[in-house]
C-alpha cells in the first residue's frame, strides 16, 4: 500500500460482517485455548492456528487431529470459551458502528456458535445485532459459500445487493462464493493473502470504512479510504 488515501463509495442493501477480526479482537483469548487444547493432543499449536481462523471448530479439530472424536472435542472446546472470554476486546469503531446500523439491514455471519457469540459480545461490550449466522445455523463452514447465501436469505436481499466485511481469506472466499462483494480489513492476515483470495476493496481497519443509510432510497452508501 502506498501513502496516498484514495475515496471508494460502494452501494449496496445489506452488509454482512465477520466478528472476530472484524469487529472483535479474540486472538489472545483464541490461541491460549488453542495452546491448551494443542498440548493436551500432543498437536502442533503452529498446525492449529494455519487452519482455525474463520473456520469451525469442528473443521480445525478434524483438520488437525483425525484420530480424535471430533464433535466430542468441538463442544468442549466451544464450553470452555464461553467460560473463559479473556482477552476479549471490541475492535475500534466497532461499537458507534453497529449502533448507528438499522438493525434489520445487517448481519454477523461467523464461524463461532450462536452461545459463543453472545458471550464474546457480552465480554466487548458490543450490541447483538438482530440478525447472526452462526456455526449453528449451517452444515458447511467457510470457504463454502452456505453461510453468507443464508445471511442474504435472512435478510431478504439478494447476493449481488450484499457487501461482506472479512478479515481472512477463507471467508473472503465464502463471500466471493456466495456472488457478493468483499471488503477485506488487513487486520489478521498479510495483504497478499487478502489479495489473492479475491477481496474487492481492500483498508487497513475498521476505522477506515464510513457507512451511512440512505432512508430514501433504501441502501447503504459505504466509504472507503484505502491507502
Amino acid at each position: 500500500m502506498n501513502n496516498n488515501v484514495n475515496k471508494t463509495i460502494i452501494k449496496c442493501s445489506a452488509i454482512l460482517f465477520d466478528l472476530d477480526g472484524v469487529l472483535l479482537d479474540s486472538t489472545s483469548c483464541i490461541e491460549r485455548h488453542w495452546q491448551e487444547w494443542a498440548d493436551k493432543q500432543g498437536v502442533d499449536l503452529k498446525k492449529v492456528l494455519q487452519n482455525a481462523h474463520g473456520v469451525r471448530t469442528i473443521e480445525t479439530v478434524r483438520l488437525v487431529a483425525p484420530h480424535v472424536d471430533a464433535e466430542k472435542e468441538a463442544a468442549e472446546f466451544t464450553a470452555n470459551e464461553i467460560l473463559d472470554t479473556e482477552g476479549v476486546v471490541a475492535i475500534p469503531g466497532a461499537k458507534a458502528l453497529m449502533e448507528q446500523l438499522p438493525p434489520e439491514k445487517w448481519s454477523i455471519v461467523t464461524s463461532g456458535g450462536f452461545d459463543l457469540v453472545q458471550a464474546r459480545l457480552k465480554k466487548a461490550d458490543l450490541p447483538m445485532p438482530k440478525h447472526i449466522v452462526s456455526a449453528d445455523d449451517v452444515t458447511q463452514g467457510k470457504p463454502s459459500p452456505q453461510p453468507y447465501l443464508l445471511g442474504a436469505y435472512k435478510l431478504g436481499v439478494a447476493t449481488e445487493n450484499c457487501v461482506v466485511v472479512e478479515d481472512a481469506p477463507i471467508g473472503v472466499r465464502a463471500g466471493k462464493a456466495a456472488g457478493m462483494q468483499v471488503i477485506g480489513i488487513a487486520s489478521t492476515h498479510p495483504v497478499k493473502e487478502l489479495m489473492n483470495a479475491g477481496v474487492d476493496f481492500l483498508v487497513e481497519s475498521l476505522e477506515k470504512i464510513q457507512i451511512s443509510w440512505n432512508d430514501q432510497n433504501q441502501d447503504f452508501l459505504i466509504d472507503l479510504r484505502i491507502q
